[in-house]
């Protein structure tokens, strides 16, 4: 019986090391090692979507949900399609506007989003929809978000609505130190006010 419990203790021993040294390991990932990952999600995604890499000259894009995704800028780190290309105004900078959004999350994306839970406040209208003021990232309400969120006002009016893959280093501010890129279907709106 001793020896039993000894051999048992060797064993949950032997898996306490194994797991502690996988947590680790994990932990310890190098920033280029996730940064890889993060671009291996996207591509992931993409892969089953047309992609163009520059946006048209006359900055007509392609509308609806078989539209390509634009590539935005020159490093792949924000991609558009346009579902909607909106009718409203052109933003100014520094005007307030409000949006309403779902994420997910792609570092889990394989073949669908289907499991892929979303968060954001496009489904619930209890929620208040969410604002920053464009190109204004001196203030705090603005700059949480990241510039990834307002880059489609730079080439399409109010009232548009678009699918916007976002890499880490233009998403949320507290979340850049996670590398984890997200798609987001988002609806512009102008201010009320």
């Amino acid at each position: 019986m001793k020896s039993g419990i000894k051999i048992l203790s060797v064993v949950m021993s032997v898996a306490i090391v194994a797991i502690t040294f996988m947590t680790s390991c994990e932990e310890g990932r190098s920033y280029a090692e996730l940064l890889d990952d993060e671009n291996k999600a996207v591509n992931r995604f993409l892969v089953n979507h047309r992609v163009e890499t520059s946006i048209p000259a006359d900055t007509v894009f392609e509308v609806g949900a078989d539209a390509p995704y634009y590539q935005l800028d020159d490093e792949g780190n924000i991609y558009m399609q346009v579902l909607n290309a909106g009718s409203g105004e052109k933003v100014k900078d520094d005007q307030l506007v409000y949006f309403r959004f779902m994420r997910y999350n792609l570092m889990g994306y394989y073949d669908t989003l289907d499991g892929i839970i979303g968060e954001g406040n496009q489904d619930n209208m209890s929620q208040e929809p969410s604002s920053f003021r464009f190109n204004n990232y001196s203030i705090p309400s603005s700059s949480q978000w990241g510039s990834g969120l307002q880059r489609p006002l730079a080439f399409l009016p109010l009232n548009c609505d678009v699918n916007l893959i976002v890499k880490s280093q233009y998403g949320w501010t507290n979340e850049i130190s996670y590398v984890q890129p997200y798609l987001y279907r988002i609806r512009y709106y102008k201010s009320m006010i």
